[in-house]
């Protein structure tokens, strides 16, 4: 892990709806430092930057980038935020290997422009599988007591995947 081997660059965007930041949501919990050892960079555009930096301020590891075109067209189709929408196209531009984003709408977008996308139950999974953290729940429920909603069936699918919920009798 030290060596970068296997580790992708992620392209942070902050969703706007309800005050939900993905680049936050570690923050909140206690684990930033999981995005840096998971990813060899954590990139943000300028407009993500302004979002975070009240939670997140001057963390070195999180690279700001500003866009050398303009927003894509298609991105600014999809009524985004300008977060989003910067990610969306610094992602694209950068060819930045994962895109995290928690909002439908945004990851819609994402991967109708063809990139990979993880949202925050996703980099949970990954740094239980990598041995940095021991157990999802707990990280996932104090999310949900910060005000961070993502749906149940998605909740079940996660924890089951971490091997933290017993299969019921349908399941």
């Amino acid at each position: 892990m030290g060596n970068g081997e296997g580790r992708q660059r992620v392209l942070v965007t902050a969703p706007g709806g309800r005050g939900r930041k993905s680049a936050h949501r570690p923050q909140q919990i206690g684990q930033l430092h999981l995005l840096q050892a998971l990813f060899s960079e954590v990139i943000v555009p300028p407009a993500v930057a302004r979002e975070i930096q009240p939670s997140v301020p001057g963390v070195p590891w999180i690279i700001e980038r500003a866009l050398a075109q303009p927003v894509a067209p298609l991105v600014l189709r999809a009524s985004l935020g300008a977060g989003e929408s910067e990610a969306l196209s610094l992602a694209v531009e950068a060819r930045a290997g994962r895109l995290l984003v928690d909002e439908r709408a945004a990851r819609r977008a994402a991967e109708a422009l063809g990139l990979s996308v993880v949202g925050t139950l996703g980099v949970l999974l990954a740094a239980k599988r990598k041995g940095l953290i021991a157990e999802v729940r707990p990280l996932v429920d104090e999310l949900a007591r910060q005000g961070f909603w993502v749906s149940p069936r998605l909740v079940r699918q996660a924890l089951l995947a971490a091997g933290e919920v017993m299969r019921g009798p349908t399941g």
